[in-house]
């Protein structure tokens, strides 16, 4: 497991690539992510990564990547669930969710789930009685 801030910023990079799916990330984006974020506890992280990347325009493929492997090395996390919420809403922001972004969203559900799903079985965690 990762420490909490990495975590985090491990959102932002996220919401970050999915705000990007469609080429720009638009000022209602960044608003309603401001407003999303407004009583988060871990907001400043979420919000410093996002930035971040934002400001370096940086290759979303390569920030997907990164932030994926941040949440599998982090494992299955009750997190997750606020996660998608936010990425549901920021991807709504401007003017409803395109298929771009829906695209990335169901892209990240299935790689994060499939991969998680992996490491359970390879550790074998799950039980293989009846």
């Amino acid at each position: 497991m990762i420490n909490r801030e990495r975590l985090y910023e491990a959102f932002g990079e996220i919401i970050y690539v999915v705000a990007m799916a469609d080429g720009l990330i638009q000022p209602e984006e960044t608003k309603a992510l401001e407003d999303i974020l407004q009583n988060h506890e871990w907001a400043k992280d979420i919000q410093w990564s996002f930035e971040y990347e934002a400001d370096h325009m940086r290759d979303p493929s390569d920030i997907y990547k990164k932030a994926l492997n941040t949440f599998i090395e982090n494992g299955p996390d009750a997190a997750y669930e606020s996660l998608f919420e936010i990425l549901e809403e920021v991807a709504k922001a401007s003017g409803g969710m395109d298929s771009e972004e829906a695209s990335t969203l169901i892209d990240f559900d299935v790689d994060l789930r499939n991969q998680l799903i992996k490491d359970i079985e390879k550790h074998d965690l799950l039980s293989r009685e009846g």
